[in-house]
């Protein structure tokens, strides 16, 4: 897992970040593409 899943699985899950914001996080290295997968249940595309 990456270094920040957690934390984004947790503001998403809280529904303090939008499914926008987690793709966000991908663009910036946070997380993975298969990790936003897990976290939102939705495919990755840039």
């Amino acid at each position: 897992m990456s270094k920040h899943f957690e934390q984004v699985k947790r503001y998403y899950d809280k529904g303090l970040w939008s499914i926008e914001r987690v793709r966000n996080a991908v663009v910036k290295g946070w997380i993975t593409a298969e990790e936003f997968f897990l976290i939102t249940q939705t495919t990755y595309s840039a």
